[in-house]
């Protein structure tokens, strides 16, 4: 049963993460939401959009994580570490997840700004010319959220795992 709360512990961290990220997005740029993804919401209201997308964009990230670091918590003869336990590392995880999207939102802006990069395709002939510098910082928040969850998640269940050696050393002395 703890394994089934750490899975369900990480799916409301990505969930929650999700729309914290996408209510800040969502104003920088709406077209982000409104051009760049499938019109799955009837709504163009900022807030509605962030709350769905953050949501549907995000779960599947918790799941993927909270299976592995279940394991990592749960499986074996070392000591079992709960969702409580795990609340910490997974905080950290998360603005660790927060600062790349935001160091990555910053680039993207100035290399858009400075021409360094485009937006092409169809993107470029939706997407209002005066808003791509933003759309771009988007583009690159949630791509390196994506990236660092996926790394910072790793290194969780990694750093889990050790916590879980270091605790069956501390018992047997």
């Amino acid at each position: 049963m703890e394994s089934v709360k750490i899975v369900l512990l990480a799916l409301l961290a990505a969930v929650c993460y999700g729309v914290l990220h996408d209510q800040v997005t969502v104003r920088v740029c709406v077209e982000y939401f409104t051009v760049g993804h499938p019109p799955v919401f009837a709504a163009n209201d900022p807030t509605l959009l962030a709350l769905g997308w953050g949501a549907v964009a995000a779960w599947w990230v918790g799941g993927l994580l909270g299976v592995p670091l279940a394991l990592c918590a749960r499986l074996g003869s070392r000591p079992k570490l709960t969702a409580g336990q795990l609340l910490v590392p997974i905080g950290v995880q998360l603005a660790a997840v927060a600062a790349f999207a935001l160091a990555a939102g910053i680039a993207g802006y100035a290399a858009a700004k400075m021409g360094a990069v485009v937006l092409i395709g169809e993107w470029a002939a939706r997407v209002p010319r005066e808003r791509h510098v933003v759309f771009i910082a988007d583009l690159w928040a949630h791509g390196a959220a994506y990236a660092s969850a996926a790394i910072t998640g790793l290194a969780v269940c990694g750093q889990t795992w050790a916590r879980r050696g270091r605790l069956a050393r501390e018992r047997t002395g």
